[in-house]
């Protein structure tokens, strides 16, 4: 076998030619051939598809690099589409964790690849009217899947600290921000102050946290209105189910040029629901929590600000995985802005 890192393959942080020999000694009854096909859009960890003789997969891999501690779990990742397969939560058919550093020089994993529609913009401007309200529902009707699933039950139950949710991810995010080499974003530290101090009561609900749930992060099926895969769970954990309901309400308050949201477009002439019908569609199939409070979305322009402070140093470094994250890293202050917009209005 040739290296191919070169010919063939563009764009990779990883020989082919190593992952061609992995593959072959795996699965030796899928045929030969390889391709490889670098999947953009992603801000986290390095995804690929995969196809091997047979094999349709998608890979994906720690970047290379430095990286923060914990960062990038792809061994996490894994383990919850493991825990999730036999559930009625939609998530891709997990199929091999490589701890091994030898092979692509960081870890990595295969799962099968799920055929179905990607939409990155909440504004869903390609399809029309009527299909884009039932998307959202959609949306909220996975959200809630997922909440539903006791972590004991699928033996989850050692995969976050229960309780006292918030309180650690503001602490965490804070010093996330705080470690950073990024220029000063005020409006984050004033964040950083005013979140510890307007927390709700914990009311002790827990669920698995996917952390990242958003429109553009799952997978629609090719022609319904239903969601085939939930994707990217490098951020999941036992969490409080209110933060991902609060994270999936950002596009109601940021606007289409901040990271695809919706705000300030005619919702009824575009056939978009708004912010109550989606969370009164999550609360139908949902188990009763608390309610969601502005609290929860602010916390969540916050948390996804210091997100993309997170792409702006990597890009920085040299080693973020989207192409694009020199451009998205300034949507850190945009994101920072709004939340502040939230505080001011009570």
């Amino acid at each position: 076998m040739t290296d191919r890192a070169d010919t063939g393959h563009q764009g990779l942080d990883f020989l082919s030619s190593r992952l061609e020999a992995f593959l072959v000694s795996h699965f030796p009854d899928s045929g030969r051939g390889l391709l490889i096909e670098r999947i953009s859009g992603g801000q986290s960890n390095p995804t690929y598809f995969v196809t091997y003789g047979t094999r349709r997969m998608v890979l994906r891999k720690k970047p290379a690099g430095p990286l923060l501690q914990g960062a990038h779990a792809v061994e996490r990742e894994f383990r919850i589409l493991k825990a999730l397969a036999a559930t009625d939560v939609p998530v891709p058919k997990p199929i091999l964790l490589v701890e091994d550093l030898e092979i692509l020089g960081t870890p990595f994993y295969l799962m099968e690849r799920v055929e179905g529609r990607v939409f990155p913009d909440c504004s869903l401007a390609d399809l029309p009217r009527d299909e884009r309200a039932p998307l959202f529902m959609a949306m909220a009707d996975a959200l809630a899947a997922l909440h539903r699933i006791r972590p004991d039950e699928v033996g989850l139950s050692d995969y976050g600290r229960p309780g006292n949710y918030f309180e650690r991810q503001i602490t965490r995010w804070t010093r996330q921000w705080q470690q950073s080499s990024s220029p000063p974003i005020p409006d984050l530290d004033q964040l950083a102050e005013w979140l510890p101090a307007h927390m709700p009561p914990d009311d002790g609900a827990v669920s698995i946290a996917h952390g990242d749930f958003r429109l553009g992060n799952l997978m629609f099926h090719p022609t319904e209105p239903r969601v085939v895969a939930i994707l990217d769970w490098e951020l999941s954990t036992l969490g409080h189910p209110l933060a991902d309901l609060g994270f999936c309400c950002m596009p109601w308050h940021t606007t289409p040029d901040e990271y695809g949201g919706i705000r300030g477009l005619d919702h009824e002439a575009l056939g978009l629901p708004s912010e109550a019908d989606f969370v009164t569609r999550y609360i139908a199939s949902a188990i009763p929590t608390a309610p969601l409070k502005p609290f929860h979305v602010i916390f969540a322009l916050f948390r996804f600000a210091v997100i993309f402070v997170g792409i702006a140093d990597r890009a920085r470094a040299g080693n973020a995985a989207g192409d694009d994250a020199s451009a998205i890293g300034p949507l850190a202050a945009r994101f920072a802005a709004r939340a502040m917009e939230m505080v001011r209005c009570g």
